[in-house]
């Protein structure tokens, strides 16, 4: 996509807009159009706005502009109310003296955008729906510790634990608590779900709402007249535009301006540095909890079931199954030249899963890169090459990987930086990138997303959403692998399963001492990286473009970009 027309796209967006929602009244005169419509560039487009059936970064963030959490941490990792109206704590009586459970009193003043009250049965609707199997959400395991949530009136909801519960503020927090409106999703509490119409076409309590909804291409919103601070809006539009790629949104606030604001600038640390010498935009970096990482899938993506599944349990990965050989493949990732020649200041090279808050990082070095090593590791495997053809095999299996990742000039530079060392041990790699829309849209119908991995390896960045980082574990659960069985909802992409470390994970959800569960989340985290369950690559900081006159852009580890869209705004400078 040229930059040319993207202005023109975003011309003709404007020009049009009255046809898009003909019963909305004409912005203000009182500063200029430019200033009244924010232009944002997500390249990595979304594809369906209800957050709790994605598992793409995207997706939320364009849902965050318009649906809203009960609670949520600031970047001082404070937690403050957005629909509740105070936070629980002992003393207020919110929080049970046992730990058990909590009491959430809610704004008696917030409707959706339809004019509908936001009451306590939008919440227990929606714990009802994420928790659903049949809906197969990815966010259910936030919820793993809810016995069950009790309306006490319409505006307190009781959430009762099933044991004492010292993360009790991961549920209906942050990215994976937005709340939905019952009156509208209670028809699609099921198998349908995903043929909600609102999924595309959201009702929200959040600042703006959607007037339409183009899935990868574009997104536009408008002030939500039911918003219960409307002297905050400072915007008659805004418009997400998808498409091109993270180095073409970059140029498009740094250098030409034509937009306000670029997410996810996964882009190579010299062009950047090229980019911000013309002087429209800055770079807000935030080094939180995600990191780059490579997954290798411990089952074989070659084989079917008779039902057609690829990457099933049933049959292990020929070589990637021996921990052996998984080692060897990351010692063989060269992470300070990936990070030197690619990231910069936006990277830092990692061995850790965990990379936030600080009290519960693992103190583990990072992984040396060591093809040598990494050679005697796979000839003690027993995998050589045995025909001379330049390709390690063992028992007439050949060691070839097919290495897959979304579409990104700097990842496709990473697929080829690690390409040539895996390549030096005897390992031939075919690469294949996948457009971010496909990859990240848990369509359980389509082969290439992140869930069904019918690849060897992928890679791609997440991290933790909230500071207590149990969720973020109970990722490699044995229970969390998705499965055409369970509409491949688990985001265990590389099928790990170790009972000892589900063990250890369900001791830190009832320990209450904090020198303890510190205790427990390193050894957690050292657990993944010696049995080489994940590759962590890179620290990334989460990096995005804005224009000069764009204020009130905060990053926060434990929400999306768009947390705080109601206070943004355009100087007039």
């Amino acid at each position: 996509m040229t930059y040319s027309s993207l202005a023109k796209y975003l011309a003709f967006i404007i020009s049009s807009f009255s046809l898009v929602s003909c019963n909305s009244s004409p912005p203000s005169t009182s500063v200029s159009d430019n200033d009244k419509i924010l232009k944002m560039i997500y390249w990595q487009a979304p594809t369906i706005l209800n957050p709790h059936l994605s598992t793409g970064f995207k997706d939320a963030e364009a849902s965050r502009i318009t649906l809203e959490p009960l609670a949520t941490f600031n970047p001082n990792s404070e937690l403050i109310p957005v629909l509740a109206s105070e936070i629980p704590t002992v003393e207020n009586g919110g929080i049970a003296k046992d730990g058990k459970s909590i009491v959430w009193k809610l704004r008696n003043d917030v409707k959706w955008s339809d004019g509908q009250p936001f009451t306590a049965k939008d919440v227990v609707f929606t714990y009802e729906f994420i928790t659903n199997p049949k809906v197969g959400s990815g966010n259910a395991k936030e919820y793993n510790n809810v016995e069950k949530i009790e309306v006490l009136d319409d505006y307190t909801v009781k959430i009762i634990f099933k044991e004492v519960n010292p993360a009790w503020d991961s549920v209906f927090v942050g990215s994976a608590g937005m709340i939905l409106p019952s009156h509208l999703y209670s028809k699609y509490n099921g198998e349908n779900a995903r043929s909600a119409p609102y999924n595309l076409n959201p009702i929200g309590t959040g600042a703006y709402s959607v007037v339409q909804f183009k899935p990868g291409d574009s997104v536009i919103y408008q002030p939500n007249p039911h918003y219960r601070y409307p002297e905050k809006l400072s915007f008659s539009t805004i418009e997400i535009k998808g498409g091109g790629d993270a180095t073409s949104a970059a140029r498009a606030v740094l250098q030409t301006g034509e937009a306000d604001f670029a997410y996810n600038i996964q882009v190579e640390s010299n062009i950047l540095q090229e980019l911000i010498q013309a002087g429209k935009g800055e770079l807000i970096t935030n080094f939180g909890s995600q990191s780059e990482r490579i997954l290798l899938n411990y089952t074989d993506p070659n084989r079917s079931t008779p039902e057609g599944e690829k990457s099933s349990l049933q049959f292990p990965h020929p070589f990637l199954s021996d921990n052996n050989v998984r080692k060897a493949l990351a010692l063989a990732v060269d992470k300070n030249t990936i990070v030197n020649q690619l990231y910069g200041i936006t990277g830092k090279p990692t061995s850790n899963f965990l990379l936030a808050p600080p009290q519960y990082v693992s103190d583990t070095p990072v992984m040396e890169y060591n093809i040598e090593k990494a050679k005697e590791l796979l000839d003690n495997a027993g995998w050589k090459d045995s025909n001379g053809n330049g390709i390690r095999d063992k028992n007439g299996v050949e060691m070839k990987v097919l290495f897959q990742t979304t579409v990104n000039p700097l990842r496709q530079k990473t697929q080829e930086i690690i390409k040539q060392s895996w390549q030096s041990l005897g390992i031939e790699v075919e690469l294949k990138t996948i457009d971010a829309s496909i990859f990240f849209s848990s369509d359980p119908s389509n082969n290439d997303t992140v869930e069904h991995f019918y690849a060897d390896v992928q890679m791609f960045t997440t991290g933790n959403g909230n500071p207590d980082p149990t969720p973020y574990f109970q990722i490699y659960t044995c229970e969390n692998i998705p499965q055409k069985s369970n509409n491949w909802s688990g985001n265990n992409y590389s099928r790990y399963c170790n009972k000892e470390f589900d063990r250890l994970l369900a001791t830190v959800t009832t320990e209450l001492n904090p020198q303890k569960r510190a205790s427990i989340f390193k050894e957690l985290n050292d657990m993944l990286i010696q049995n080489t369950a994940v590759v962590p690559i890179v620290h990334r900081a989460d990096t995005v473009a804005i224009t000069k006159n764009l204020q009130g852009v905060e990053l926060t580890p434990w929400d999306l970009k768009t947390w705080n869209i109601a206070d943004w705004k355009k100087s007039n400078n």
